[in-house]
């Protein structure tokens, strides 16, 4: 249903942390441009954790209105709260996004009975299509390949976004749900390799950045120009290093500002990039051909 660089986008705020739709219209519109082949509203990039529920509304419904049916649009509407989960997944419905993206549970570490059942009573309550995601480094619980599997038997779940960021787990993946699920890398540092094994594409953070290089990088890999999908990803090899040197989204915020797209603004208890991580940043930025102020 979906493939390619699918961005994770951060959310533009102004210095006093409040939502810039104007920059956001700019934001999207340049990302649709660069080839950019899914836009991810609200996920964790885009500071879902920090956002209320009438502005992660708010978010999720100009976003598909200025996308206007250019590219997907995935909503971000997990929660740790079943039933909160579900209301943001039938606001995301309502606004007519195409897909909603549900991050496990965090904090309170369900088992793995509770992970399917929270799953499956979303999906069966708002009849979109959702994806699961699974990122145990913020969430302290880890969906494993044998409920994803349990799952993938409920229609309207239709793909699984895994962060993990292992080989191993992904040609699991591919053995137990490939054909049934889309599967896409939640982990820019080894999106290439989770695509040679049989992945869809990735949610990217480096997307922020550089998104042509991005949207070239997937197309290369899944037409099987490896070589091509290699040389662009040596590239960027910088980036999906660099943006993780503090919790995201504070060093992908920062680069996109550098690059005169957003604002400077981010929301406690995030904060902005420690000035000692400014120079690699820009140095990965330099090196993956984006121009940016000496």
């Amino acid at each position: 249903m979906f493939q390619g660089s699918m961005v994770a986008l951060v959310t533009p705020m102004r210095t006093d942390g409040s939502i810039d739709m104007d920059v956001l219209d700019r934001l999207l519109d340049w990302h649709l441009a660069a080839g950019t082949d899914a836009i991810v509203a609200v996920g964790t990039t885009g500071e879902s954790a920090t956002l209320d529920f009438e502005e992660h509304c708010a978010v999720i419904t100009h976003t598909v209105k200025r996308v206007a049916g250019r590219c997907p649009v995935i909503a971000g509407t997990g929660a740790n709260a079943t039933r909160e989960a579900i209301h943001l997944t039938q606001c995301a419905k309502d606004a007519g996004a195409d897909a909603c993206l549900l991050v496990t549970p965090y904090y309170n570490k369900p088992t793995q009975e509770g992970l399917y059942l929270h799953h499956r009573a979303i999906a069966e309550a708002v009849d979109i299509p959702q994806i699961l995601y699974n990122v145990p480094g913020r969430t302290a619980v880890d969906l494993l390949p044998a409920t994803v599997q349990r799952l993938a038997a409920v229609p309207n779940i239709v793909g699984l976004k895994e962060a993990l960021g292992e080989l191993e787990r992904t040609r699991e993946l591919v053995d137990r749900v490939g054909g049934r699920l889309d599967l896409f890398s939640g982990d820019d540092a080894t999106a290439l390799e989770f695509l040679l094994a049989g992945g869809q594409g990735v949610i990217s953070v480096t997307a922020n950045v550089a998104p042509q290089a991005m949207h070239e990088m997937c197309m290369a890999a899944l037409e099987g120009d490896v070589a091509r999908a290699r040389e662009i990803n040596t590239r960027l090899d910088g980036l999906h290093r660099e943006l993780f040197r503090e919790a995201n989204p504070i060093p992908v915020k920062w680069a996109v500002a550098q690059m005169g797209l957003i604002p400077d603004g981010i929301r406690l208890p995030l904060t902005p990039l420690s000035e000692p991580f400014h120079e690699a940043v820009l140095g990965a930025m330099r090196q993956a051909g984006i121009t940016v102020d000496p």
